[in-house]
């Protein structure tokens, strides 16, 4: 089932039709729960970089398009003669891009639309490429990295528009959302995510939160003065969309800076979900899940959108796990918060979400001020904060399977030690203000594979982990769940389950997202393995010995005892 239509996204699971729904989920069956023990690989392709190969390949028609990590490469492999590549782009960048880049060096895939494929560079430009040939058509520059702005997100195409974020929240960077002409490049509409009404398109009447109108400027009342201008909100993540309600859905990331004291207020709307009309960029409605975040819970990971019965209604629904460890189901037509419940038990930072529409405090966090970063103080630790920083989840992402109705979510079991510090702004200087350092609540299970049921708003089953699992997962019509490990494996597990079917030991550890897709009357898996981004930091910037190392060893040595750099494609097919 191979991408043949406009709007192919970089992960989605088939990459079929178009996953504007972001289930990545693919119908494949030939490769099912009775036969996968017999999968092997096929062939390989080394990408020439070391450095953590997130996302996935893109396929359309008989090519399968490779993105790696910065310099940023594109292949275009042939399929039907082992990956013999048919070109290469190899973008020009100054090379002190790389050194502003947050938690490696890191892009998240391609996107293809009408002929085109579209990459986004570490440098924050926007490059659309002859799907054939490779030529480039056209470049546009979205951000500056001077200023730390990077780009490590995939575009997200679809009805002739391209959509890019930008990441740098760590360094002040203001985030925005923007549009572009697939076909020329023009810029069509930017939205920031903080400060005045017009930069953001929001209507301060139509544009709602949980069903009332957010009212005039409502982002800068919820800042001091003008810190919103350094006030992050980076939407780097993944990107949904709804072709019927023309919406497109995001997440934004954390405020900036970490250190809370600096910014009292909602800090509005960072770590926030977006819902925007497509052709406008106007915002339909917002949902702040943690206001004014003490811990750095970017709110980026991805929107499943899917349909389903509650309450005794049919429901265009959205699904998203965040990094502050609660999963939320909402209307996404309406942005109606229908539940929200912890998929990570060892969250503490709140005790639950207020679901309650007759209290003031409906959608808002119960916090545990044991647990309040601002409630320590400046220069003071706040002790056994869980989830962690980097979330009980990242951005890698979830699936769902609409033959078992279950979500499938990589797992990070982490806590930290967070202590705020005062920092001063300098332009293109990090902006973080806080020191913070990690260590496992489990010993020896970092991380691990939820299957959660939306209707219990609980676990069905779980695997475990001994590192946190930060690649991607699918879902099949074969009845298997695939995902990739630090250690290298690629495995597959019953979807129903969880039962272990099939496993292989790539060489380096995997933060990748795995595709399947059908070519020639046969299925393949395939996946980029390549330890990287900030779980394999203690490898690609060699931290295994730093301080950095020792204050999470269980992440950074450990792991240089499984795998080691690398970066490669393996395709997988039945003996």
């Amino acid at each position: 089932m191979t991408a043949t239509k406009p709007g192919a996204q970089a992960g989605s699971g088939a990459n079929a039709d178009p996953d504007y729904a972001a289930r990545r989920y693919s119908s494949l069956s030939r490769i099912n729960r009775d036969d996968v023990h017999e999968l092997v690989p096929l062939w390989t392709f080394s990408t020439g970089v070391l450095r953590g190969h997130e996302g996935a390949p893109l396929v359309v028609g008989g090519l399968l398009y490779a993105h790696t990590p910065f310099p940023n490469t594109v292949y275009a492999l042939d399929l039907a003669h082992d990956g013999r590549i048919v070109w290469r782009y190899r973008p020009v960048q100054d090379p002190s891009v790389a050194g502003v880049m947050c938690c490696d060096v890191a892009s998240r895939g391609l996107a293809y639309d009408d002929g085109l494929v579209f990459l986004y560079q570490a440098d924050a430009t926007l490059v659309a490429l002859d799907a054939a040939t490779g030529a480039e058509r056209w470049r546009v520059k979205n951000a500056d990295p001077a200023d730390g702005a990077t780009a490590t997100s995939a575009p997200f195409a679809a009805r002739g528009r391209v959509l890019v974020g930008v990441s740098g929240g760590e360094y002040g960077v203001r985030g925005h959302m923007t549009a572009y002409d697939a076909k020329t490049g023009k810029r069509l509409w930017r939205a920031y995510s903080t400060g005045p009404d017009a930069d953001m398109r929001v209507d301060p009447q139509r544009t709602t939160e949980l069903g009332r109108p957010v009212g005039r400027e409502s982002s800068l009342k919820s800042w001091e003065g003008d810190q919103w201008r350094l006030g992050g909100g980076d939407p780097w993540g993944r990107i949904s969309y709804d072709p019927e309600l023309d919406l497109v859905y995001y997440g934004t990331g954390n405020p900036s800076t970490w250190n809370p004291v600096q910014r009292p207020g909602d800090n509005k709307w960072a770590t926030a979900i977006v819902a925007r009309d497509l052709e406008t960029g106007v915002a339909r409605w917002l949902y702040q899940m943690t206001p004014h975040d003490q811990w750095d819970y970017d709110g980026v990971n991805e929107m499943i959108l899917t349909d389903a019965d509650v309450d005794g209604r049919r429901r265009r629904l959205l699904m998203h796990f965040d990094r502050n460890g609660f999963a939320y189901m909402l209307d996404r037509e309406s942005g109606e918060l229908l539940r929200a419940d912890k998929f990570d038990p060892d969250a503490n930072w709140a005790k639950r979400i207020d679901l309650d529409k007759n209290s003031p405090g409906y959608g808002r966090p119960v916090l545990d001020e044991a647990f309040s970063t601002e409630a320590a103080g400046e220069d003071t630790p706040t002790r056994g904060v869980c989830p962690a920083t980097v979330g009980a989840k990242n951005a890698n992402p979830a699936a769902f399977s609409p033959q078992t109705g279950l979500f499938y979510v990589p797992l990070i079991s982490l806590c930290m030690d967070f202590e705020p510090f005062r920092v001063s702004y300098a332009r293109g200087q990090p902006y973080t203000g806080a020191d913070t350092s990690v260590a496992a609540p489990h010993p020896g299970a970092m991380g691990g594979l939820l299957a959660w049921d939306p209707v219990k708003g609980a676990p069905a089953w779980r695997v475990g982990e001994t590192f946190p699992v930060v690649s991607g997962v699918l879902a099949t019509g074969g009845g298997l769940v695939f995902y990739g490990a630090l250690d290298g494996y690629l495995k597959a597990l019953d979807a129903r389950t969880g039962e272990e079917r099939f496993r292989f030991k790539t060489p380096s550890g995997i933060v990748g997202d795995p595709i399947a897709f059908s070519f020639g009357g046969k299925d393949y898996v395939a996946v980029l393995s390549g330890v990287g981004g900030w779980a394999g930091a203690g490898l690609t910037a060699g931290l295994t010995g730093t301080k950095e190392g020792e204050n999470s060893p269980e992440v950074y040595a450990a792991l240089s005892a499984y795998t080691t750099l690398g970066g490669q494609l393996t395709v997988f097919g039945l003996r």
